[in-house]
């Protein structure tokens, strides 16, 4: 009864802003709803709070029911638990029911409320298991008697980072073949053993986001002695055994989808640039976030003259899965590929994709391209009534609560309905939330026209279980699976029957488990692997494969006609099989690559994995085109490769893009040789490759061939001699002997100093620079000729200026010219706008896509409330004295790289610091510190969100 008053309230207020949000008919827009989607479907509001609250996850069971998970406790850190809707003892899981099949939900049943659940982010409803995934724990509730509540209550795997955090651990859906495939964001590290005690150990550079996340590094390696670092997708048995990784180095994808031929299908978001992506997720493919070991993050790997979108998933790298589709800026969210039929065959295998930060659902019909799938983007469900832009206008959107609509999940009914869920927030990420009231929703996606009704299975019944075995929802199929599979042999017929349905995916999902029927259901599958169309022969692959067959064997009896998508999953078979015995495969394969099809390089590069010299002599056997050679010798990069590369590198017959592309591969190699290599062609006579050797050698001593070399032989001990000047000002200025005057004097000789500055801002961050000496020098700190210094005086030293109100400036209108003028003169030195900036900070090029105008000033006015995960600050403090604060690029316990606020790259050994302190405030100055007045910030606002 506490929030009662409050929500009902809050209720009349947002049905208020419904009404008032679009009064145009335009075509495919539903006046119910508010949304716009196809002419041929309707969209219709199935259930709202307080029914539920706050939805991040749904799954639905084999009744039709919706499950939702909420996230009302969301972020309790960031979000004051006080002014909004909370529960003491903890999240909630809800099942939501239309009893009446009149198109609404009527009933609301809470299952289960937990303290252990702390905004959990995923569900999945697998029999009478009901799997929650709420970091480090994923939770299996058992509800034994089938009364709606659980009886018992597991771990069933835990030691995933990320408590608290969106980039943790997410949702999972059983595999066509039986297991549980999950995914986990960055946010590790994740210690995970299964019940077998097998162990994963995962992470990377990425701490922050919440004050939980504060130890993770990279290059760790776990018990299949392999480095896994980021997000990553996972899969395990029913029985908490065989845990594996399916792929890794994601940023914080929320969903992996998997269909019924075994594809997988993945979004993931940017680091606040237009970044996002929609992929086909190769099995062992590396997505490219971080450096391969995980210490690094992107920024720090970006080459010259590379675009952002390539740089941001290393897709210049050997060793990266192609990335798809660049959605741009946004939150992508839930994903699912659709294989019912209750919208025709035309709309049978689309893939859905959430993006929270775009109010849209995109739409891809996957197209195969080369052993890979070429994905176009169209909108399919939206609050906007046009094709989504990233350079649409959000700002006043407090107006305009079609922007609310925040799709938190999609994911498919027992009747062929699509339900999306709807986190409904006038802002998205950043672990805020603007929606007091935890409203939420969930719309109903069906054909027009159509009556349709979640069918009646009963799996006690061979038909029953065959029903849910074609059931369009992943974890319904998987309980007839289960119930065909405990049937034994004695299913095979009725199975078997359905490799002859209309429906492909129906094909594909009794292929799986005819693998699982003994001996004649193997041998069925053999057949199909023969004989079926080019997806059931993919399928019979991966699934006589998942049972244990000899993979040699396998391979040689598909190889000669095998198509791309075919000879891809030959070459990720590969991987672990030793060189002698698959050496002819491996062969055969690069005979099949055209030279041209990053997906079977990369399949190829992984059936070389570990055997790259040997395979390399074997190139070296082959008579093979010239460009082909280069890619499969840049994707292979042996270390016996380095006098070959280094004469490609240096090839005047070659354009100078294929060049750069040989002094990459030597980059890649590790090896004191490749170091030498690049040495010799940072003098090479043509300027392009010198400089891109230059940079490789300024980049490597910093990581990969730090100990390879002493990079620094000339210069040991060396300090220039203003810094020793400074370092000697300071410690007069420090020692409690000299009189205050002469501080003061000391301290203002210093400041204006480049150098002296720097020390000045570090002994103040550290409290030992009292406040009269600060005032007394305001003056010159602030006219340093370094931005850096300036930038962070900003914060620690006095300035005179009165506080900001936010709402006062809410209210004011901006002028966009005079705000570009202010963003030119305040904000340029640390972020990018368009073509203007630095990329020092969070790139504002899209902030109006994510923030709008209160949103905006917020984050303007106190940057520390809000700190953008990535560009977490920390002062490091070197043995000999100096002082340097910035962001932390890389971290691979030998050496830190940071980023200064004026753009500078400082590498620093491990050994060489004092101390390292992550700071709680941004290094962001708020607008006093920068004498901004509240006229300079509405047009700054303006500017920013009103971007063409």
């Amino acid at each position: 009864m506490k929030y009662l008053k409050f929500f009902i309230a809050a209720l009349i207020l947002f049905a208020g802003c419904r009404q008032d949000r679009v009064t145009d008919q335009a075509a495919g827009f539903s006046s119910e709803s508010g949304l716009y989607g196809p002419e041929n479907m309707e969209i219709t509001l199935w259930a709202e709070s307080p029914m539920f609250f706050n939805p991040t996850n749904m799954d639905v069971d084999i009744r039709g029911r919706v499950w939702v998970t909420e996230a009302v406790n969301y972020r309790d850190f960031n979000n004051k638990p006080d002014h909004r809707l909370h529960r003491d003892h903890g999240e909630r899981v809800v099942i939501l029911e239309d009893t009446d099949q009149d198109g609404k939900a009527d009933k609301s049943t809470i299952f289960v409320e937990d303290e252990d659940l702390v905004s959990p982010l995923g569900i999945a409803v697998i029999g009478n298991r009901v799997f929650v995934s709420a970091a480090p724990n994923l939770i299996v509730y058992t509800d034994e008697d089938g009364d709606d509540h659980p009886d018992k209550k597991e771990i069933f795997l835990t030691g995933f980072g990320g408590l608290d955090h969106d980039h943790s651990l997410h949702s999972g859906i059983a595999s066509p073949d039986g297991r549980f495939f999950f995914n986990v964001g960055n946010a590790g590290p994740h210690h995970v053993a299964d019940r077998a005690g097998w162990t994963l150990r995962s992470g990377s550079v990425y701490t922050g986001g919440t004050p939980y996340n504060t130890e993770n590094h990279g290059n760790q390696v776990s018990d299949d002695g392999r480095i896994w670092v980021g997000g990553m997708a996972l899969i395990i048995g029913m029985d908490g055994k065989g845990l594996k990784v399916l792929g890794h180095n994601f940023r914080n994808s929320y969903e992996v989808a998997m269909d019924s031929y075994g594809n997988m299908w993945q979004n993931d978001n940017d680091d606040q640039v237009i970044a996002c992506r929609t992929s086909f997720l190769m099995e062992n493919g590396n997505a490219g976030y971080f450096s391969a070991d995980g210490t690094r993050y992107w920024q720090a790997d970006r080459r010259p003259g590379q675009d952002i979108f390539a740089a941001s998933w290393h897709q210049e790298d050997p060793g990266v899965m192609p990335a798809c589709d660049n959605t741009g800026a946004g939150s992508p969210t839930g994903i699912m590929l659709y294989e019912g039929d209750a919208f025709g065959p035309e709309f049978r295998g689309t893939l859905l994709s959430a993006e929270a930060g775009r109010n849209v659902i995109f739409a891809y019909h996957p197209k195969p391209d080369g052993a890979g799938f070429e994905l176009a983007r169209h909108d399919l469900v939206s609050s906007q009534g046009r094709e989504s832009s990233e350079k649409y206008e959000w700002n006043e959107t407090g107006e305009d609560t079609s922007k609310w609509f925040r799709p938190s999940d999609v994911c498919a009914s027992t009747d062929g309905s699509i339900f999306i869920a709807d986190w409904y927030d006038p802002i998205v990420g950043g672990h805020v939330m603007k929606d007091e009231a935890g409203y939420g929703r969930i719309y109903r996606l069906a054909p027009k026209g159509q009556k349709l009704t979640p069918p009646r299975i009963d799996l006690a019944t061979e038909n029953g279980r065959i029903e849910a075995l074609k059931s369009p929802a992943p974890n319904v199929r998987y309980a007839g699976f289960d119930a065909l599979r405990s049937a034994g042999a004695g299913s095979i017929p009725t199975v078997k029957a359905l490799l002859t349905a209309d429906n492909p995916y129906h094909r594909a999902r009794a292929v799986w488990l005819l693998a699982q029927l003994g001996e004649k259901g193997l041998a069925q599958v053999g057949d199909q692997l023969q004989q079926g169309d080019n997806n059931t022969r993919l399928a019979a692959f991966r699934a006589l494969r998942s049972q244990g067959t000899d993979i040699v064997d396998l391979c040689n009896r598909v190889i000669k006609e095998a198509d791309p998508p075919l000879a891809r999953e030959i070459g990720i078979a590969l991987r672990d099989v030793p060189f002698d015995q698959c050496k002819n495969l491996i062969i055969a394969l690069i005979q099949q690559y055209d030279g041209l099809d990053p997906w079977l390089l990369e399949a190829i590069g992984t059936a070389a994995d570990r055997k790259e010299e040997a395979v390399y002599q074997l190139l070296k056997g082959m008579n093979l085109e010239s460009g082909k050679k280069r890619n499969l010798l840049w994707r292979l990069h042996p270390v016996t490769a380095v006098p070959e590369l280094s004469e490609l590198a240096a090839d005047p017959s070659l354009e100078p893009a294929e060049r750069s592309k040989m002094l990459t591969a030597l980059a890649f190699i590790r090896d004191k040789t490749a170091a030498e290599a690049m040495l010799k062609l940072a003098k090479s006579d043509f300027s392009e490759v010198a400089q891109r050797a230059v940079y490789w050698l300024n980049f490597r001593k910093t990581n990969d061939w730090a100990e390879l070399m002493d990079w620094n032989a000339e210069a040991a001990g060396y300090l220039p001699e203003n810094l020793k000047q400074m370092l000697a000002l300071k410690a007069q200025l420090t020692d409690k002997q000299t009189p205050d005057g002469e501080k003061i004097r000391i301290a203002r000789q210093m400041a204006p100093d480049p150098a002296g500055g720097n020390l000045l801002v570090g002994l103040k961050m550290e409290y030992r620079l009292n406040d009269d000496i600060a005032a007394a020098v305001t003056d010159e700190i602030f006219k340093n000729p370094d931005p850096q210094v300036r930038l962070l005086a900003s914060q620690f030293f006095p300035r005179n200026g009165a506080p900001i109100k936010l709402d006062f400036v809410n209210r004011m209108k901006g002028d966009p010219a005079k705000g570009k003028t202010i963003f030119d003169s305040f904000c340029a030195t640390c972020h990018r706008h368009g073509d203007a900036g630095n990329d020092i900070g969070p790139d504002l090029t899209q902030i109006h896509t994510k923030f709008d105008k209160p949103a905006l000033l917020d984050a303007i006015i106190n940057p520390s409330a809000g700190i953008v995960f990535g560009f977490e600050a920390y002062s490091v403090k070197t043995k000999d004295g100096n002082s340097l604060i910035g962001f932390i690029q890389s971290d691979n316990g030998k050496l830190i790289t940071l980023k200064d606020a004026g753009g500078a790259i400082h590498s620093i050994k491990s050994t060489d610091i004092q101390t390292k302190e992550k700071l709680d405030r941004s290094l962001m100055p708020d607008p006093v510190g920068m004498g901004l007045r509240d006229q300079e910030l509405a047009d700054l606002a303006a500017y920013l969100l009103n971007f063409e």
